[in-house]
């Protein structure tokens, strides 16, 4: 079998447009974003969906070279990069309301390095953690796989979602990181408040006792037990953020819900 220069350049080009689309979406999603997921493995899965989503289309033959073709291009990295952020809104409400428990609980200063994140709390480790089980758990993965598969349907090649109504409906879900993380963290923070009346009127009735001696034991233990039997309810809550952040990535999509 023989084959042409111009054959394999023409190639090239169709095959470039679900293969941007795709990388954009590894780069900035949750757990494939994650540097346990390196690039080598991003790149080949990459390869591999792009390969998967290749004969169900009919690609145009646009140079990426040519004015046209880099609009086309930006295009495709602002689909993938858009779908990508949108979930990524949840890992953020996973870190603002862990560090408003830990800021409660006195536990600020303790913190871990995460190579995503930065210097964050401990309480954020254990929510991005139980984010990213819950995550995997009911297939979200799978989920994100298939709405960007959906995606070339909804949004075919040649087509913005550079427009006021996109910015809007992203704009107003970035809300969410602190919606979220408020009714995450609201049973232990609320909590926490009562237990700091209570150390307050101690304090008041024998102003001799160290409020720092008791407080900061008291608030941790507290806090911890309080978390404790408030991770049922978080778990909950994390789950029908996720939901959410597919909900708001379909309606940006174009992609009928199931």
């Amino acid at each position: 079998m023989n084959f042409l220069a111009a054959d394999v350049i023409e190639r090239f080009y169709t095959f470039l447009w679900p293969m941007l689309r795709i990388s954009a979406l590894m780069i900035t999603a949750p757990i494939f974003s994650i540097n346990a997921f390196n690039l080598r493995l991003r790149i080949l899965m990459a390869l591999v969906l792009a390969w998967l989503v290749y004969p169900l289309h009919t690609w145009p033959v646009i140079d990426p070279s040519t004015a046209p073709g880099l609009i086309e291009v930006f295009n495709q990295i602002m689909i993938g990069a858009v779908m990508g952020l949108i979930m990524q809104v949840v890992v953020a409400a996973m870190v603002v309301g862990g560090q408003s428990i830990a800021a409660a609980m006195g536990l600020s200063m303790a913190s871990m390095m995460d190579p995503n994140m930065g210097n964050v709390p401990v309480i954020s480790q254990l929510m991005i953690v139980m984010s990213t089980l819950i995550f995997v758990g009911f297939g979200g993965h799978a989920i994100l796989l298939g709405i960007i598969s959906e995606s070339f349907f909804s949004l075919p090649i040649g087509t913005s979602i550079l427009n006021q109504d996109v910015y809007g409906r992203v704009l107003q879900w970035s809300s969410m990181i602190f919606l979220g993380a408020v009714l995450m963290a609201l049973p232990v923070m609320v909590s926490l408040l009562f237990i700091n009346v209570g150390l307050g009127v101690v304090t008041r009735a024998a102003p001799s006792l160290n409020i720092f001696a008791v407080g900061f034991p008291a608030l941790i233990i507290g806090g911890f037990l309080i978390l404790i039997m408030s991770l049922e309810s978080i778990g909950a809550r994390i789950e029908w953020l996720w939901v959410q952040g597919f909900t708001v990535v379909r309606d940006v999509m174009g992609v009928p819900h199931v």
